[in-house]
């Protein structure tokens, strides 16, 4: 579920959202074997943040029940459809991701989060895209938000709190 704070836009589990600069900011919590992908246009000033939890449906579910952002495989195509939809150019994507820990005690054998992280990439690949940072694996749980003003994305884990991805030209201009 989607919720409007005075931050901006928060992202549920099984959820995305797309925005612009007048929204502030998309955030997402508890990415523990779930991935925070955020994609940003920063010509069209538009990005999008997708909180999957799963690689792809099984096999064995019906297709009018899928909740196609819980997964990779349907979750991410269907954010980057919205965001040219919205006026973004697919080339022009600043892709970040977050998340996928293996957090689970005695859930090491199902990998959850490893697997999560090998689909988005094979999806990502399959759609000529790559990711220009990402805060992966590990064992700790992340937040991550992406300001529709600067496409610039953070992530806090433990406490702490980092810049994964800023625009180079900001960067410079600053120093």
């Amino acid at each position: 579920m989607t919720d409007a704070t005075d931050n901006g836009l928060v992202i549920g589990v099984a959820d995305m959202a797309i925005g612009s600069t007048t929204d502030q900011q998309l955030i997402t919590y508890a990415l523990g074997s779930c991935i925070g992908l955020t994609a940003y246009d920063p010509m069209a000033r538009v990005g999008g943040l997708l909180h999957f939890m799963l690689p792809q449906p099984s096999s064995k579910g019906g297709q009018k029940d899928l909740k196609e952002f819980m997964y990779a495989t349907t979750g991410i195509p269907r954010m980057l459809r919205r965001l040219v939809e919205r006026g973004a150019v697919q080339n022009r994507l600043i892709l970040s991701a977050s998340g996928g820990a293996e957090i689970l005690e005695g859930a090491a054998n199902m990998a959850i989060g490893k697997r999560n992280r090998t689909m988005m990439r094979k999806v990502l690949w399959k759609m000529n895209l790559q990711l220009a940072a990402e805060d992966t694996g590990g064992q700790a749980a992340r937040t991550m938000s992406l300001d529709l003003n600067t496409g610039e994305v953070l992530v806090r884990s433990k406490g702490n709190r980092s810049v994964l991805w800023q625009d180079p030209a900001a960067v410079s201009a600053k120093g």
